[in-house]
């Protein structure tokens, strides 16, 4: 608390250098869209369409849901930067940033319609990077419903809901010459990758499965995305581990993360070979193993081991979900964009011991397949056998498990018993 006596001086950022650092705060195209869509959510949404369409510079993207819409007051505040909003415990929004800076990360002017219902009127604000740098003011503008862009208000016609509009989008085509066969190419492209990051992050809202909510839709062009569940829990040969719940603490609180391993089979065993390569994810097996980590249900990161291993051919099988809530962000150091969490020190001391048994469960199954010993609902393969009638692979696979489980010693003396008990058995193996 500063004494009475000394004054206080009101310092205000200067908007037009402010805003260009807010465009560079590490959004890819597919994370603000994501980071859009976390809004939709948050007001209730069950139908969210999402169109990209390309018309040179004057190229476009709309997302537009069927959440609870918001009045006029309520639409200026969210085109603040830093929104006064309370969030609940499971809320996907967290600095009241996400919709400008996902929005400016990618185009120059961004528009919002929004209406409460049928008939409440639609409320238009309008964010011009442009002007906020010519006038270096934090301004918006409010529009008419019959001054405005007809994409604006089109699609709360008879409904309510919200609808964002992104037009100049400067950083999305990045060319010399936007109206080139480059651009367009490169704008189909990115909504190929948005299909399958919108897939990826939302799964668990579009299949369903969390409690308390409606089954989410998401059209992308017309076109509905599937849920990608990177555990391939519909296939019966995937093995789920134990899981465990470990405490996680704040300068604040103490919460719950939750820790679900799987080992994913091998070719042979998925159901099909189309499964096999959906199941791949967005950037191949290899890249894909490691920790799925969500807030709230909502996927924030794909792959990898948060520096407690490196990718490693032989556990690429091997995928754990990490569940939190935005109670623990400063533990978890959730920036902006959602894009990214790092392991809070006491989470991965706890993680060694339950992430090895992955790794060599994973490991497990990959020798199997190697070795073409998996039994393939797919392809039918069997057991193969050498010519001297010695079942290949098994014996090399069993001792470098018992080597890893520190069991050598033990392993040996099974053999010598199996030796006597089933000598056939002992010699078809390989011993």
């Amino acid at each position: 608390m500063m004494p009475s006596s000394v004054t206080a001086i009101k310092v205000l950022p200067s908007a037009s250098r402010l805003v260009h650092s807010l465009r560079d705060l590490g959004y890819g195209f597919p994370q603000a869209v994501a980071d859009i869509i976390d809004n939709s959510v948050a007001a209730g949404a069950t139908a969210i369409s999402v169109d990209l369409r390309f018309d040179g510079p004057d190229s476009w993207l709309r997302i537009a849901d069927n959440g609870s819409g918001m009045n006029g007051d309520a639409v200026t505040e969210a085109m603040r930067y830093g929104t006064k909003q309370s969030y609940e415990e499971d809320a996907l929004g967290k600095f009241g940033l996400g919709l400008k800076t996902a929005s400016l990360s990618q185009c120059r002017q961004l528009s919002v319609a929004s209406r409460t219902s049928e008939r409440t009127r639609i409320q238009i604000r309008k964010l011009d990077l442009d002007h906020v740098l010519d006038s270096d003011r934090w301004e918006i503008f409010a529009l008419e419903p019959g001054r405005c862009d007809e994409r604006l208000i089109e699609p709360l016609e008879h409904a309510s809901g919200t609808v964002v509009l992104w037009q100049s989008l400067d950083r999305v085509l990045g060319y010399k010459v936007p109206t080139g066969k480059r651009a367009r190419a490169a704008l189909d492209s990115l909504a190929e990758q948005l299909d399958l990051h919108l897939g990826m992050t939302f799964h668990r809202f579009l299949s369903g499965e969390v409690e308390g909510r409606k089954r989410l839709r998401i059209k992308v062009n017309g076109s509905s995305i599937s849920p990608w569940d990177p555990f391939a829990r519909d296939e019966t040969a995937t093995e789920t581990l134990p899981g465990c719940d470990i405490e996680v603490a704040t300068s604040e609180t103490v919460g719950l993360t939750r820790f679900q391993p799987f080992v994913l089979p091998p070719r042979e065993r998925f159901s099909t070979e189309e499964a096999f390569h959906r199941h791949s994810g967005p950037r191949k097996w290899n890249a894909q193993q490691g920790f799925y980590i969500y807030r709230a249900n909502r996927m924030i990161q794909s792959g990898g081991w948060c520096r407690m291993r490196a990718l490693d051919e032989h556990v690429k099988l091997a995928r754990a979900s990490i569940d939190f809530y935005p109670g623990l962000d400063p533990a978890f150091e959730v920036d902006v964009s959602k894009a990214r969490a790092v392991l809070p020190a006491e989470l991965r001391e706890r993680l060694q011991a339950p992430v090895e048994s992955l790794v060599r469960a994973a490991q497990a199954a990959y020798r199997a397949h190697s070795s073409g010993h998996s039994d393939s609902p797919a392809l039918k393969t069997t057991s193969r056998k050498s010519t001297h009638g010695r079942l290949t692979g098994a014996r090399p696979a069993l001792e470098s498990a018992a080597r890893q489980a520190g069991e050598a010693s033990s392993l040996q003396r099974i053999i010598r018993q199996l030796r006597k008990s089933d000598p056939r058995m002992a010699e078809q193996l390989g011993w």
